[in-house]
């Protein structure tokens, strides 16, 4: 078990949206599926707009928004035109190829909550895009209330699906109060800290995390501790170890070196309007433009594990 410190990450070409990532960060490269982590947090009743981020495309993956406070507008290419709400999970499923924005509500003033990808394995990984939405029955506690978006913790299990075991949860302790975690001992686990500060234990070692580190858990423990004087507002995500080596560029997910670049191509075609056929399409009413395609990398991109 250890705490992983999380790096400042700009999103978008508008740069107006500065979040703290975890995973992957050289502490931690991923854990079960999981293998990317955003948080952020803006409470500014004068910011224009907190999340502006253009048409991109993604492959091989499911992106899960969650947020805390505050909307964010989604539009893909798959037709979806949806407004991402606190305690309603969308989990976007990109598979064979999709594109799509995000923009937050300039009204708002607030915006706060976590950005997630997961891996899709082999077997899925071009499935057919998709987009589903659920809003989790909160379960409360002595002294705590969980939300469970994926997976099943605590008698709540979430109907999303998934394509490998995942376990994603908002887990809010109250002041002084203790929760008895239960962890299934074929996962690995993050407990990322949202709000607060929360002590740690599990099998006698002991962490303490604040405000956007994250607590890995490796595979092996059946229980957690965590305790909190202040109170505090927690993700815990978790998943069975995924194995298969992935390339992660950009916003897209392969295993070779030549779908990174096709695909990269593909989408500057479609883009521009000279593609010969649509992989990835456009968001449906889509306000802003396109996000600048970095550029390659003079090396041949390797699958890492």
């Amino acid at each position: 078990m250890h705490v992983v410190e999380p790096r400042t990450v700009t999103l978008g070409a508008a740069g107006t949206l500065s979040v703290q990532r975890t995973i992957p960060t050289r502490g931690a490269h991923r854990i079960g599926a999981w293998v990317f982590v955003d948080h952020y947090s803006v409470d500014d009743p004068d910011a224009a707009q907190a999340m502006n981020v253009g048409s991109h495309p993604h492959t091989g993956l499911q992106t899960a928004s969650w947020v805390f406070a505050g909307t964010i507008e989604h539009r893909d290419s798959g037709g979806v035109h949806a407004v991402i709400k606190p305690g309603e999970l969308n989990l976007m499923t990109a598979g064979r190829g999709i594109a799509h924005s995000e923009h937050s509500q300039p009204s708002d003033g607030v915006l706060q909550g976590v950005q997630l990808w997961i891996a899709l394995p082999e077997h899925a990984r071009f499935a057919e895009p998709g987009f589903a939405h659920h809003v989790p029955t909160p379960v409360l506690g002595d002294g705590f209330t969980a939300r469970v978006f994926l997976g099943s913790l605590l008698g709540s299990t979430s109907p999303v699906v998934t394509y490998t075991p995942l376990l994603g949860a908002q887990l809010d302790v109250d002041a002084g109060g203790t929760l008895a975690l239960p962890l299934d001992a074929g996962y690995e686990h993050g407990l990322l800290v949202d709000r607060g500060a929360v002590t740690v234990t599990v099998d006698g070692a002991t962490v303490e995390a604040h405000v956007g580190q994250l607590v890995v858990v490796p595979s092996g423990p059946t229980a957690a501790s965590l305790h909190t004087e202040g109170g505090a507002r927690l993700v815990l995500l978790g998943g069975a170890p995924f194995i298969e080596p992935i390339i992660m560029w950009w916003n897209l997910i392969a295993r070779t070196h030549d779908e990174v670049v096709a695909w990269r191509q593909q989408w500057l075609d479609e883009v521009a309007g000279t593609a010969s056929t649509r992989m990835f399409g456009m968001p449906v009413d889509d306000l802003g433009v396109a996000e600048p395609v970095p550029p390659l990398a003079n090396t041949v991109f390797k699958p890492r594990s």
